[in-house]
C-alpha cells in the first residue's frame, strides 16, 4: 500500500485528520458556494456525492483546519459560520419508520441540536419554521440533501404504489423551499436519478441542474490529470492503460472522462483487477426492465437529450435510468441534433452488466456464463473448434422449457449475442449488429476467427458470406491462421444443429 486509500469514507472532516489520500475537489465547492445559490446534482451511487455534501457542510461550518494546503483555503472568508440542515435519505430510516415519520424525527433532530422547539405538526411546517428560527438566530441557512431519491429508488419495480407515495411525502416537504428563499444561503441537492425531478420539485422551478454542466462535471469521480498528479507513485507499479480499461469512461459532458474513485481506490488497495463497483449492488429491477423490453445490446444506444432526464415512475425507461444509475455514459453527440450515443463507460461495467444479463436470460446462476465462455476461448486457443458446438449447446439446454413455447426465437438471438459479447471481454473480440456486418470477430495470438451465425440455414452458407464479404481479408496479413466459422441453430431443436469452419488462406 503506498497511500492509505479513503476506501468508504465519506466525512471529508475524517479523511482530512485521519491521514487519508485526498483528491482536491474544492475548486469545485467553491463555485458552488459562490456562484449560485440553488442546485441539483445527480451522479451514480458511490461516486463521491456524500463526500462532496460533507465537504459542503465543512466550508460552511467554517472548519478552516480542514482545508488547509487545498485551493480554497486563501479564496474563502473563515469569519462566517453558517447553521446547516443536512438529510442523508439513505441512513434516516425511511424503511423502517415510514418516509413520513423519518422525516419528521429527523427535524426535530436537527432543532434539538440548536436548542430549537419545533411547534408545528406537519414535516413542511416544520421544515419552514426550522429555517425560518435558525435564521433568525444564525443567520442564512444551507440545506444540503443527499439522496434524496433513495426512499424512490428502494422501491422501484415491485412496489411501484410505495414509491409514489414516497415521491408525494418529499414533494410537500420540498414544497416550502421557494418561499424560504430570504431565509437560505445555499440548497443543494444530489441523488442518483433524475426521474422525478419535474414531479417532487415541480415548486422550486429556480433550481439548477448541473449534472451534464461541463463546469461541474469532475465535481465526482476522478479525472486523467488527478490520476497523475495523486497516484504517480502507484503508476509506476501498475498499467495505467489497463486502469483506463477497467474504471475509466464515465462522461456527462462529453469533454471530461472521470474514473470511478470507489473502484480505483479499492483497485489501489487490493492490487488486482476486479469488479469492485459493481458488486455492491446492481437494481435488480434494472435486469428485469431489460428481459422485459427483451433489450440485450446497450453499444450505441441513441437517445434524445430529453428522455435522458425525464420519465414517469410508473412507466419506467431503462435507458435512461440506466444512464443515471451509471451503467451507461455518453460517447457522442450529434451536431445537428439533441441526440446523444451511449455505451458501457468501461470493461469494469460491460463485463458484470453481461454476466448479470446472461445469467438472467438463461435463468441459471450468476457466474454460469462466465465458466462456459471461458471454456469457448481456451477451445478457441488451441484451435479445438469442434468443442465449441457442445458448449453453445450446454447453454442453450440451460433455457427452461416454456421459454421456447410458441417458437420464441429472441432467446436465441440474446444468448448468442451476450456470449460472444462477454468472450470479447476476455479477448480481442468484436460483436457487430446484425445489419449484414460479421457477427463475430475474434482475435488471438495464433488465430483470427471469424464466426458467422444462421438459423434455419446452413453453416456452409454463413461460411460463404464470410468468405465473398471478405471479413478476414483486413487479417491476411498479421501471420496467424484465418478461420471462417459457420453455427447454424435449429429452431425445432433448439440446438447448434452444425457447427463448420474452414481456414482461408490469401
Amino acid at each position: 500500500m503506498i497511500q492509505k486509500y479513503p476506501v468508504g469514507i465519506q466525512d471529508f472532516g475524517e479523511l482530512r485528520t485521519g491521514g487519508y489520500l485526498y483528491v482536491d475537489k474544492t475548486e469545485y465547492v467553491y463555485r458552488l458556494a459562490t456562484e449560485g445559490k440553488y442546485y441539483f446534482l445527480s451522479r451514480p451511487r458511490r461516486f463521491g456525492k456524500s463526500l462532496l455534501i460533507s465537504t459542503l457542510e465543512s466550508l460552511f461550518l467554517s472548519k478552516r483546519e480542514l482545508f488547509e494546503g487545498l485551493y480554497i483555503e486563501d479564496k474563502w472568508d473563515w469569519t462566517q459560520r453558517y447553521p446547516i440542515i443536512r438529510i442523508s435519505f439513505s441512513n434516516i430510516g425511511h424503511k423502517e419508520k415510514g418516509l413520513y415519520q423519518a422525516i419528521d424525527d429527523q427535524l426535530d433532530k436537527i432543532a434539538e441540536s440548536y436548542a430549537i422547539v419545533l411547534t408545528e405538526s406537519v414535516i413542511s411546517g416544520k421544515f419552514k419554521e426550522l429555517i425560518e428560527q435558525l435564521s433568525a438566530s444564525r443567520g442564512k441557512v444551507v440545506v444540503l440533501i443527499d439522496e434524496y431519491d433513495k426512499p424512490i429508488i428502494d422501491y422501484l419495480g415491485d412496489e411501484t404504489a410505495k414509491a409514489i407515495e414516497n415521491r408525494d411525502v418529499m414533494k410537500i416537504f420540498y414544497s416550502i423551499l421557494k418561499d424560504a428563499d430570504p431565509h437560505l444561503k445555499l440548497v443543494f441537492i444530489t441523488g442518483v436519478s433524475k426521474f422525478s425531478r419535474v414531479s417532487i420539485f415541480s415548486d422550486l422551478n429556480n433550481l439548477t441542474d448541473i449534472t451534464m454542466s461541463q463546469h461541474f462535471s469532475g465535481s465526482c469521480g476522478i479525472s486523467e490529470q488527478e490520476l497523475e498528479s495523486c497516484f504517480e507513485e502507484e503508476l509506476k507499479v501498475y498499467d495505467k492503460d489497463r486502469i483506463k480499461e477497467w474504471y475509466n469512461g464515465y462522461s456527462w459532458d462529453l469533454s471530461t472522462s472521470v474514473y470511478n474513485p470507489f473502484s480505483l481506490m479499492h483497485f489501489f488497495r487490493e492490487g488486482r483487477f476486479q469488479n469492485f463497483w459493481f458488486e455492491t449492488g446492481t437494481p435488480t429491477f434494472l435486469i428485469k426492465l431489460a428481459e422485459k423490453g427483451q433489450l440485450y445490446d446497450f453499444e450505441e444506444i441513441e437517445i434524445g437529450g430529453n428522455a435522458l432526464s425525464s420519465y414517469d415512475i410508473q412507466k419506467l425507461e431503462i435507458i435512461p435510468l440506466m444512464f443515471q444509475t451509471g451503467y451507461l455514459t455518453m460517447k457522442s453527440c450529434s451536431e445537428m441534433s439533441d441526440v446523444y450515443v451511449l455505451g458501457y463507460p468501461n470493461k469494469e461495467v460491460r463485463k458484470s452488466y453481461i454476466e448479470v444479463l446472461m445469467s438472467s436470460y438463461s435463468h441459471s446462476d450468476l457466474g454460469f456464463g462466465v465458466v462456459y465462455v471461458d471454456k469457448i476461448r481456451q477451445y478457441l486457443e488451441k484451435g479445438e473448434i469442434e468443442r465449441v458446438e457442445g458448449i453453445l449447446n450446454t447453454i442453450f439446454k440451460s433455457l427452461p422449457y416454456e421459454l421456447w413455447q410458441g417458437e420464441n426465437e429472441h432467446f436465441y438471438h440474446a444468448i448468442i449475442h451476450l456470449t460472444f459479447t462477454l468472450l470479447g471481454v476476455y479477448v480481442q473480440s468484436e460483436v457487430q449488429t446484425s445489419d449484414g456486418r460479421m457477427d463475430a470477430l475474434i482475435r488471438l495470438k495464433d488465430y483470427v476467427y471469424c464466426i458467422e451465425f444462421k438459423l434455419d440455414e446452413s453453416a456452409t452458407k454463413a461460411i460463404e458470406q464470410i468468405k465473398a464479404k471478405g471479413y478476414l481479408t483486413p487479417f491476411a496479413y498479421e501471420g496467424k491462421k484465418l478461420i471462417a466459422i459457420g453455427i447454424n441453430f435449429s429452431r425445432e431443436k433448439k440446438k447448434v444443429e452444425e457447427l463448420k469452419w474452414e481456414e482461408v488462406n490469401f
